[in-house]
């Protein structure tokens, strides 16, 4: 069943129930939405789309943060038959502009917190967009866009009708390799009603189950997971902070049942209870039954300490890719918790296999480079032949991890053979920040490399060589970064040379076994 029909079924089913609410603390806001009116508000925005011209298979970008109105959107996109292109919120200008372009996208949904980004590269997007709809205080909405509310108004709450099949294109979700550069994975339907099956086969949501969102609804995990309750008509909280206090506090007031949660927010619920900040008895906690964990490594000392403070609770690691709609390809299972540390096994309806650089199995326990093939493997990187034909193999995805095999038929990850970093759940591509730095006027040269965080996985690590005769001090490295996003600032540099091999390939491995354990000569 197409997941636009899932919500129609919802509608009808469980009309007057609650489907989402939204807790804002900062504000002390909570707003809900029952299942009809997301699903007429879907019917609206997609009758508001054809009004404007939107055709089937055309793109339609969603740049929002997390919010009550992101999902309705989403589905709205669906519906008109158009594909959706949500956007990573944390994206440049440039990217922005980059990815819109390479979509040509017809129309462009957007919150407040972009309006300086989008208006900085308008005249590139203007050469596709036609309509820009803003979501947000109708106060705040620029001249070049039109209000939400007033796009959707005049429209009926009722589907458009537009036949969709559920080979159809649905989504396109930009990603990036090493270089930074961004791919557009395409997800049809029947991609999208997969992850619904598996996820709820994973975790077993019925209807009484309530997820709480905390991931950002532009990346396939966190929406992925949620599909779990939304196939069976569960309710979901989608909470806008990550403070340990306002966590617990969601899980307590709205009887949330299941949390996926990143390493770091795991860290910082943990330290707030043993600092006593946090003191449980105050709290209504019994009903939260599963917690997991996605998007990183997961240190086994986490789980075995969560598991001593919330011992009731069933406990799971996903892995997956943008390229597999998210995650529950690979997945732990919820009764294999003496295999914390590993990846798991493959999940409902997957395949896998490790193996060499000719394609060819490797014996258990060698590693080699993971490969999956499923009902969530997109159709293509979107528009890019090239990057599709080294992704795709008969049907396997190459996910680029190498991993092993162990005697208990558990997937372990080894390390990456791509050079993506993970830091606290985000990708951070080190050639993107080494051309960055490299325009620094003292830099002669650079090395971007992940070193290891318990909080959060990785860190971003910058290795560099002053140019002869200049000095460079952290204050000055400081700055400059600053027009970085956060996330990608490196969190430790070190002044030293830069290795590279014969063909001018930084070696990485070396900086690695070097720095790992070293002291690091300047820090920000």
């Amino acid at each position: 069943m197409l997941i636009t029909e899932i919500l129609a079924r919802n509608g009808r089913m469980y009309g007057d129930e609650t489907a989402l609410i939204e807790r804002d603390p900062a504000q002390n806001r909570r707003t809900t939405l029952t299942w009809r009116a997301f699903d007429a508000q879907a019917n609206q925005l997609a009758r508001a789309l054809l009004a404007a011209g939107v055709t089937k298979g055309d793109r339609v970008v969603h740049l929002m943060t997390n919010c009550i109105e992101w999902l309705p959107i989403y589905f709205g996109i669906l519906r008109s038959g158009a594909i959706a292109v949500p956007l990573n919120f944390r994206f440049t200008a440039a990217t922005i502009a980059r990815c819109v372009t390479q979509a040509e996208a017809r129309v462009m949904v957007f919150g407040p917190e972009f309006i300086e980004r989008i208006e900085a590269v308008r005249d590139r997007l203007d050469r596709s967009v036609g309509h820009y709809v803003f979501v947000g205080p109708a106060a705040q909405c620029p001249a070049f866009a039109q209000p939400y509310d007033a796009f959707i108004e005049h429209q009926p709450g009722h589907d458009p009708g537009i036949a969709l099949a559920i080979t159809d294109a649905a989504a396109l979700y930009f990603t990036s390799g090493t270089t930074g550069t961004p791919k557009g994975a395409l997800l049809t339907h029947r991609n999208l009603e997969a992850a619904c099956i598996v996820e709820n086969h994973h975790h077993r949501q019925t209807h009484a189950d309530n997820f709480l969102c905390l991931p950002p609804l532009y990346h396939t995990g966190a929406k992925m997971h949620w599909f779990g309750n939304f196939i069976v008509g569960a309710r979901a909280v989608i909470l806008k902070g990550i403070e340990p206090r306002w966590i617990i506090e969601a899980v307590s007031e709205e009887q949330v049942t299941v949390v996926w949660l990143l390493v770091p927010w795991a860290m910082d619920i943990l330290f707030a209870i043993e600092s006593g900040e946090l003191k449980l008895r105050n709290y209504n906690l019994d009903q939260w039954r599963l917690m997991h964990i996605g998007a990183q490594p997961v240190p086994p000392s986490l789980i075995k300490e969560w598991l001593r403070i919330f011992p009731h609770h069933q406990y799971d690691t996903n892995y997956g890719l943008t390229e597999s709609t998210g995650p529950g390809c690979v997945h732990l299972g919820v009764d294999n918790i003496h295999k914390v540390g590993a990846i798991g096994r493959p999940g409902f309806d997957w395949e896998f296999a490790i193996v060499d650089d000719h394609l060819e199995a490797v014996p258990d326990g060698v590693p080699g480079e993971l490969v999956i093939r499923g009902p969530g493997i997109m159709r293509e990187y979107y528009r890019n032949a090239e990057a599709t034909a080294e992704a795709l193999r008969n049907g396997w995805l190459l996910t680029g991890d190498i991993a092993r095999l162990d005697q208990d038929g558990f997937i372990w990850l080894v390390d990456r053979k791509k050079d993506v970093i993970i830091t606290g759940g985000e990708n951070v591509y080190p050639v993107e920040i080494e051309d960055f730095l490299q325009a620094h006027p003292k830099i002669q040269d650079v090395a971007v490399i992940g070193l290891p965080s318990l909080r959060l996985g990785e860190i971003a690590t910058a290795i560099i060589r002053i140019k002869p005769g200049q000095a460079l001090s952290k204050e000055e490295v400081r700055e400059f970064c600053e027009s970085l996003p956060r996330y990608k600032r490196p969190r430790k540099i070190f002044f030293d040379d830069v290795p590279r091999n014969p063909t001018g390939k930084i070696e990485k491995p070396k900086l690695r076994e070097k720095f790992a354990g070293a002291k690091e000569s300047f820090q920000i």
